[in-house]
């Protein structure tokens, strides 16, 4: 089904969020709980899927693939029940750039990080996709499955702190694992050892890098969640050993 076409504006710079500007009956759908305001006439419903799907089958198929990648069964709807436009915004948990997105011009389909989908035009579907690569479905975890968004509209997504786009034209990318947002179909995904054993245990870089190869685009971000909330923790925990050790003098 063809997408709503939404106007939108991004708002911030180093902790951004996204303005929708919905007329008379369009639709935003998003993931639960990233909504930060609307004003009048925006009516939102939280219901199963994206609303893409049609028929019960493919509804079932679409909250199985929601399961698998341990997001919520449910996504919200926010509409324009209005005569006037209305605006909606969003935004991450944490923060970072929001990438507005065209599929259309991306061949109608973005794969992303399973956390970096934000929102996006009513008609998008919103999907998983399997990494069938040996290395990425040996390790697992992070980049083994990630989300898979199609559509002919926009679709609006996360990157922790600075986002970089790449044009990639047959060559190859590699970068850390969580560094990676999102890349358009023609790129070929796969998950490696970092390299020998004294890189791996002494290099500091992750055991893991992700290597993108083909044409196309891809997104990356400077400052991935995982990479923020370890810092915190290593700050903090080590903030408590020297509480510790002084109340021991």
């Amino acid at each position: 089904m063809p997408s709503h076409q939404l106007d939108y504006e991004i708002l911030g710079a180093s902790a951004q969020s996204v303005e929708i500007i919905l007329d008379p009956g369009e639709t935003v759908i998003a993931e639960a709980g990233v909504m930060n305001y609307m004003t009048d006439g925006v009516r939102f419903e939280t219901r199963m899927g994206d609303g893409a799907a049609t028929g019960v089958l493919g509804k079932l198929w679409g909250m199985g693939k929601r399961m698998l990648t341990g997001e919520s069964l449910f996504m919200t709807h926010f509409s324009n029940a209005g005569k006037a436009q209305a605006r909606v915004a969003f935004a991450a948990p944490y923060p970072g750039t929001v990438v507005p997105i065209q599929l259309a011009e991306h061949g109608g389909t973005l794969i992303c990080q399973k956390d970096a989908f934000l929102c996006a035009a009513y008609g998008t579907a919103v999907g998983i996709s399997f990494n069938k690569r040996l290395g990425a479905g040996f390790f697992g975890g992070e980049g083994f499955i990630l989300q898979k968004l199609e559509g002919d509209g926009l679709a609006f997504v996360h990157a922790g702190g600075t986002v970089i786009r790449k044009e990639l034209n047959n060559e190859t990318l590699r970068l850390d694992t969580g560094c990676l947002v999102a890349f358009t179909a023609g790129i070929d995904y796969d998950i490696a050892l970092a390299g020998g054993l004294k890189s791996m245990l002494f290099g500091g870089e992750g055991i893991l890098l992700a290597t993108l190869k083909g044409t196309g685009t891809v997104w990356v971000q400077s400052l991935p969640f995982s990479r923020l909330a370890e810092r915190i923790y290593e700050a903090t925990f080590k903030a408590r050993e020297e509480v510790r050790a002084g109340g021991n003098k």
